[in-house]
């Protein structure tokens, strides 16, 4: 097993940063376009993770270390961004995150966490028992997740300009 507290918030601290390095000064060209059909682009996806900060990952926590398996977690509308992000800027979008994630890592580390409390477990609605250490887990991937995302709807904004490179560009469709 890999997972250690320290290591998650590592990379949980650094991802406001990465966005607004990526993100902070570009046009609506990059921040707007996705790569097809029920994708998220850039501004999506910042919006989808400010309202993870606020409804998934800490509340979860809790309900686990609170509640064990005797209720499910409430669901997580994956979706919500699409209107709580309505009519705010990437700039807003940046900053809101980057809060919220230093007050939510704030929380975690004066939890206090202990090794045994990772291995308590919670009910998923859909997945069934998983542990505190899983959700963790998840937070971390969940953000390099998106930070691929990102990654690839910029990339697919400019796959027919590549021309014969698209053959080594693995982030791009291959037809």
């Amino acid at each position: 097993m890999n997972f250690t507290l320290s290591r998650t918030i590592e990379v949980l601290e650094q991802t406001p940063a990465t966005l607004r390095a990526l993100l902070g000064n570009l046009s609506e060209f990059w921040t707007l376009n996705n790569y097809g059909e029920k994708t998220f682009s850039p501004f999506d996806v910042v919006g989808h993770l400010i309202h993870a900060e606020r409804t998934n990952w800490l509340p979860r926590l809790r309900c686990i270390l609170e509640r064990g398996e005797s209720q499910p977690f409430p669901l997580f509308d994956r979706y919500a961004m699409y209107e709580t992000s309505r009519g705010k800027t990437m700039g807003i979008l940046l900053e809101e995150f980057a809060a919220i994630r230093a007050q939510k890592l704030e929380t975690l580390r004066g939890m206090n966490v202990t090794d045994s409390q990772l291995d308590q477990r919670g009910t998923h609605p859909d997945f069934g028992a998983v542990t505190a250490r899983q959700l963790l887990s998840t937070w971390t991937v969940h953000d390099l997740n998106h930070l691929s995302q990102i990654a690839k709807s910029m990339a697919f904004q400019y796959r027919q300009d590549v021309g014969p490179w698209r053959a080594f560009l693995s982030i791009l469709p291959r037809s």
